[in-house]
């Protein structure tokens, strides 16, 4: 299978939205399911082509697909662009979810989720469809997570620089910068001003549904994080895998070593030169729903009763 094979989608939001993607058929005759990517916050989709294309050729349909404000879903202007993460998941993860479904009725449905991309699907009304997940660094961008060594550097970044750059330009100028793409002003602002709690970056009066959308998720999650993640720590992956409440999770920690690098980070997981180990790997995992990383967990044990103190913690208070 070639970039030829690939074909150019357009998906329908229930607001009239649209957004831009592109849909890769499987190769072969019995397919292994259907797998829906989710990329990173202020990641083109085109960035995770090659992963949908080794997908593809191993016998799953995959769409592809760009967030509002983003790459091939990007507005003519981006300033005034009204956009939030919760748009993200509860509008245009649900479409492309949706969109998926029509274009492929059978076989499980798989999510892949990069960073904010494996927290979203949470958002969205239609999540109880989904069977099983791979999540990839995924978490929210609550500052107090990030690494120890790196995290004034990446407060001052995200959480000073970026909400004033927003207020200046209108918009996330993250292109000019080096930074990611653009970002619409209220994704930017969702990110620079993340609380603990995510629950509370909604109004009062909505935090109730989305607690309870997140609970109604019951896909088999494996989510993976690289011990050498400055974004994505062990920490921020269980504060967002907590929300998924009734869904079956395990937790992997992959260090470079055990994929014969020096380096990883939050993005490299994505990169072809990963194709023989991780992305072959993870094959596994969409397919046969096997842990293919057994020996790597990183404190499997511990999470029902992290869920029960969480909960706990948990009684919606909708003065906050």
């Amino acid at each position: 299978m070639t970039d030829a094979d690939m074909m150019a989608v357009e998906i329908v939001c229930d607001d009239g939205v649209m957004l831009g993607g592109h849909l890769w058929p499987r190769a072969g005759g019995t397919g292994c399911g259907r797998v829906l990517i989710n990329a990173a916050t202020g990641v083109l989709a085109r960035y995770y082509h090659p992963y949908a294309r080794f997908l593809a050729q191993r016998g799953f349909t995959v769409l592809t697909y760009d967030y509002r404000g983003i790459g091939r879903s990007r507005p003519t202007r981006l300033r005034g662009f009204d956009c939030r993460w919760a748009d993200w998941g509860e509008r245009d993860f649900a479409a492309a979810l949706d969109f998926l479904r029509a274009r492929a009725p059978d076989g499980p449905m798989m999510v892949v989720g990069h960073s904010i991309g494996g927290f979203l699907p949470g958002l969205a009304r239609n999540a109880p469809l989904i069977d099983r997940m791979l999540t990839v660094g995924a978490q929210y961008a609550y500052w107090r997570d990030y690494a120890a060594a790196q995290r004034i550097c990446l407060f001052l970044k995200w959480h000073v620089a970026m909400p004033v750059l927003t207020a200046l330009y209108g918009y996330f100028p993250g292109r000019k910068l080096g930074w990611l793409e653009d970002l619409p002003a209220g994704v930017a602002k969702d990110w620079s001003f993340r609380r603990a709690r995510m629950e509370f970056s909604h109004p009062p009066a909505a935090r109730g549904e989305v607690l309870q959308r997140f609970a109604a998720v019951t896909a088999d999650i494996l989510a993976i994080a690289v011990t050498d993640d400055e974004l994505a720590t062990t920490s921020a992956i269980r504060r967002a895998l907590r929300y998924y409440k009734n869904a079956a999770s395990t937790e992997v920690a992959l260090s470079p070593g055990d994929l014969g690098s020096d380096k990883i980070g939050h993005f490299s997981l994505f990169h072809e030169r990963h194709a023989a180990d991780f992305w072959l790997d993870t094959l596994i995992w969409l397919r046969d729903g096997i842990n293919p990383w057994p020996d790597k967990p990183f404190g499997h044990a511990t999470r029902k009763v992290e869920h029960e103190i969480f909960e706990s913690r948990c009684h919606i208070d909708t003065r906050a």
